[in-house]
């Protein structure tokens, strides 16, 4: 007998009975932080005796709350979510692992999700038209033009694969779906004895901000497109318990103090505190006068903050949320019966409630949060309101060049007229993401300001691109009961779309006229949005410091239309009267934000939008689906490629080998993150990408952007490290101008080039590729193209000073070595610069069933000398290691179930 068959039992709950595991009676489990008391009920129900064993729950439940890291344990998801960027190519993959089935001689239909699985489209849609009645019907016609291939496959998609559902474009963004409907905080199954399994959810997604499910208790994550990959196909995810810090929040949040504001500082504060690769945990009494919409605001900034989670254990809130949002009372009962009777109610105070122990604590009283934004590159940036002006100031000369225009430069639209624009104005001011639009009180709150403002007379300066788009239907249904849609229409704020939208860089083109004007004279000019997201390069190509900030103050710097503005001393602008018009002025009182919100969000509006979720509008419908369990691929595809991963595989991999002759692709500074290794965004006709459509006959207005053509490898391994903020020092290594963009040196050709090229010839020329980097390598989104890409171009190590969690799980994912210097050295303390070829010696041993810590590294100069060094392989856990050898963690997955 096992723990697992001990710890069966049987749940009351809504007048039905549901067999559950018990973990209340465990030894330990009563001072666990919550979430890892989720992963003790996962290791439980999910032990086999070979992967999961009793001694593993054992492990953590004498979890040490001060040990480092070192035990690995196996989570098994009960969920995975993706997104349509990230998706598309989990589903080539899938139907490509078919085809690689059928051709070592097995049955395609082996290959299914194992796990419920559920896409939502919401990062394909793009503002291109804003500011007009009907902007929301023309960008999804034009969505559906650009992306109708894409479409049809996930049409074909969902009808092929079981455990797959797909929610179609124009319903809302990911996690707000995920957290109104799709997450079920306790979920239940048929079993084969007749009864039903009551078990927690827990869900991994292929966003990052998959943490927003953390709000209502779920624990997951994001994880490369990879891992969720495995996971759908029922493999575990290895990782090692994590350190926990405990996050006490007291107090309330003071007037005119928004929920962006509160995760902005958060997230100051954790990025101050340290917490990557650790969970965060929100506890203390505090906690019950936190909405749940702004505990999925702070779970959404968990990636900016750098932590794996940031949760919220699960109570009264979270039963109002679910009611609120249209769930059935017998899941309500589900849930706070199951939570009370496994020790996971989180009601501080309950008298049996019993305080957790954290490693590491933080605490923030509410009550002294100020109004804030961050940037102009960073979200963890952060800089108070008051200071604003004064620090765009201070930052603004160092995006300025020889080039840059000082004075006021004339444009003239048909548009919005003409205008003087200069250095410091606002381009963008988009109401976008989920960080913000899943949280009716700043929603509500911009709806207010926009009232008011109108009231008075103001409008956003005519260079402002303003936008609106919401993460669900409700939020459109709720502004307009209130009335406040009118409001937001009368200063541009017309809805213009149900998506990511500017945060995923789908800001759309400036006026050809701005966007000339911007180029010609070399504008530093700025963009406002309520995202999570403001890495350089990502919002628009026009565009060099990008800020985040609160939905009301998205309006707000609209109406200033610059960033080099103090709202405490300046005026908006004046009223009918001539009266100068201050922020202060049309700022809502929280009283009045609150009486909206509980007079307008009902249940109905959720149950309304919610009951056709996966059936589309006649767009969707009137697609022409391919049939069959495998999908005919079309050569002549621009959009959907069969991938390359699996050509001559065979069913028992080769052994792994040592690295010889291998040249530097890329030398980069520190924080490098996956925006500026990803392909993202929109892309040139001069690139090779942007040659690639062209020699296709695919004409510049239609290349569409990289997101949405990233079920063609062929496209994503030309715009991989093309980002155009990315600076290669190797070129000034060699004497060569640092050209910003996706460009080396060929040591073959002895020549500058393109990163795309130059690894075609050293992949002709069988010479192995590496990427020398500093610390923070691969912050950023979970985007699985980082890591693919940087595989397809032929690199098989990168050695830096330190990796982000994901990137470094995604690189060995496809089989690229994590390496990284010794402690406190860096290839600049080494003396090294690009120019060398490297020796990487000790990998054999993965044949040996050993995984080495260290491997060694030799750089032979030009001059014959040598340089060497130990450096440490980040291979961290046996399930990577079985990872490496196989190829990949794709390849590892298609030959277990071949067996």
């Amino acid at each position: 007998m096992s723990l697992r068959d001990d710890q069966l039992a049987t749940l009351k709950a809504a007048g039905k009975d549901f067999d559950y595991y018990n973990i209340a009676n465990l030894d330990g489990i009563d001072h666990l932080p919550y979430s890892l008391k989720v992963l003790v009920e996962n290791l439980v129900r999910n032990i086999d005796g070979a992967n999961i064993t009793d001694e593993h729950v054992k492990t953590l439940l004498d979890w040490d709350p001060n040990a480092e890291p070192s035990h690995e344990i196996q989570f098994t998801p009960s969920r995975v979510i993706m997104q349509d960027f990230t998706g598309v190519p989990c589903i080539v993959d899938l139907a490509t692992m078919r085809d690689a089935v059928k051709d070592l001689g097995g049955d395609p239909e082996v290959i299914n999700p194992q796990v419920q699985s559920d896409m939502v489209i919401d990062h394909s849609v793009q503002i291109d038209k804003y500011g007009i009645a009907d902007a929301v019907q023309q960008n999804m016609d034009i969505e559906y033009q650009r992306n109708g291939e894409r479409y049809q496959f996930l049409r074909w998609g969902q009808q092929a694969f079981k455990n797959f559902r797909v929610v179609p474009p124009g319903t809302g963004i990911i996690h707000q779906v995920n957290i109104e409907y799709l997450a079920k905080v306790v979920m239940s199954k048929a079993e084969a004895n007749g009864n039903t399994l009551a078990y927690l959810d827990s869900c991994v997604g292929t966003d990052s901000h998959t943490t927003t499910e953390n709000g209502l208790g779920v624990l997951g994550w994001g994880v490369g497109g990879i891992e969720a990959e495995a996971a759908m196909l029922g493999q575990p995810i290895s990782m090692l318990v994590p350190r926990v810090v405990g996050f006490k929040l007291t107090g309330s949040i003071p007037e005119g103090v928004t929920a962006t504001d509160v995760v902005l500082t958060i997230t100051d504060m954790l990025r101050k505190h340290g917490v990557v690769g650790k969970f965060v945990e929100f506890y203390g009494e505090g906690i019950a006068s936190v909405p749940l919409a702004n505990r999925a605001t702070i779970g959404n900034m968990g990636p900016e903050f750098g932590s794996t989670c940031g949760i919220f254990p699960i109570d009264n809130v979270t039963l109002d949320y679910l009611r609120l949002t249209g769930r059935s009372e017998e899941q309500v009962a589900l849930v706070e019966a199951y939570a009370k009777a496994n020790k996971l109610w989180g009601d501080a105070s309950d008298p049996d409630y019993v305080e957790p122990q954290y490693s590491e604590y933080e605490e923030l009283d509410l009550g002294t949060v100020v109004p804030s934004i961050a940037g102009p590159k960073r979200p963890q940036d952060r800089i108070l309101l008051s200071e604003a002006k004064s620090m765009f100031e201070k930052t603004a000369p160092a995006y300025e060049t020889e080039k840059t225009v000082k004075d006021p430069v004339a444009v003239s639209t048909d548009f919005r007229g003409d205008f003087d624009i200069e250095n410091g104005d606002v381009a963008i001011a988009s109401i976008t993401s989920c960080t913000n639009t899943s949280n009716p009180s700043v929603m509500i709150a911009a709806g207010l300001i926009a009232r008011n403002a109108h009231a008075r007379g103001l409008k956003p300066k005519p260079w402002v691109k303003t936008s609106l788009a919401p993460g669900s239907q409700v939020v459109a249904d709720y502004l307009k009961a209130a009335g406040l849609q009118d409001d937001l229409d009368a200063l541009g704020y017309q809805l213009v779309g149900f998506g990511c939208a500017t945060c995923i860089g789908n800001s759309g083109p400036l006026l050809p006229e701005i966007s000339e004007a911007i180029n010609a004279n070399d504008l530093t000019v700025t963009a406002v949005l309520s995202g999570n997201r403001n890495f350089e390069g990502r919002i628009s190509p026009d565009v060099k410091m990008n800020y985040l900030a609160s939905p009301p103050l998205v309006i707000a710097y609209a109406l200033a239309g610059t960033m080099d503005f103090d709202f405490e001393t300046q005026p908006l602008g004046t009223d009918a009267d001539g009266n100068d018009v201050y922020l202060k002025d049309i700022w809502p009182t929280n009283s009045e934000v609150a009486a909206v919100v509980g007079g307008t969000v009902s249940r109905e509006m959720f149950l309304k939008d919610y009951a056709s979720v996966f059936d589309g509008d006649h767009r969707w419908k009137g697609l022409d689906v391919p049939e069959g369990e495998l999908f005919a691929w079309n050569d002549k595809s621009t959009y959907v490629r069969k991938q390359t991963f699996f050509d001559g595989m065979k069913a028992t991999p080769d052994p792994v080998a040592d690295i010889h002759g291998a040249r530097v692709l890329a030398l980069l500074g520190d924080s490098v993150t996956t925006d500026h290794i990803s392909p993202a965004g929109a892309f040139k006709a001069s690139g090779p990408a942007g040659k690639y459509l062209t020699e296709r006959g695919v004409e510049p207005k239609n290349f569409n952007s990289y997101g949405s053509r990233r079920g063609n490898h062929e496209i994503m391994v030309r715009g991989t490290f093309g980002n155009i903020r990315l600076r290669n020092q190797l070129l000034a290594s060699v004497g060569e101008e640092v050209t910003p963009g996706g460009f080396t040196y060929d040591f073959l050709a002895k020549k500058p080039t393109t990163i795309f090229e130059a690894s075609r010839d050293y992949i002709d020329n069988k010479v192995p590729l590496v990427v020398l980097a500093g610390k923070e390598y691969g912050t950023g989104s979970s985007r699985d193209w980082a890591a693919k890409g940087t595989v397809m171009l032929g690199v098989k190590a990168v050695i830096t000073e330190s990796f982000e969690r994901i990137h470094r799980s995604n690189l060995i994912g496809m089989g690229v070595l994590p390496l990284q210097f010794p402690a406190g050295e860096s290839y600049e303390s080494l003396g090294l610069n690009g120019t060398e070829t490297y020796d990487i010696a000790g990998v054999e041993k993965l044949n040996e069933g050993v995984t080495p810590k260290t491997v060694h590294v030799t750089a032979t100069h030009e001059d014959g000398s040598k340089t060497e060094f130990d450096a440490v392989a980040r291979i961290d856990t046996p399930g990577e290691a079985d990872y490496y050898r196989n190829g990949g963690i794709l390849q590892y997955v298609l030959r277990n179930l071949m067996k």
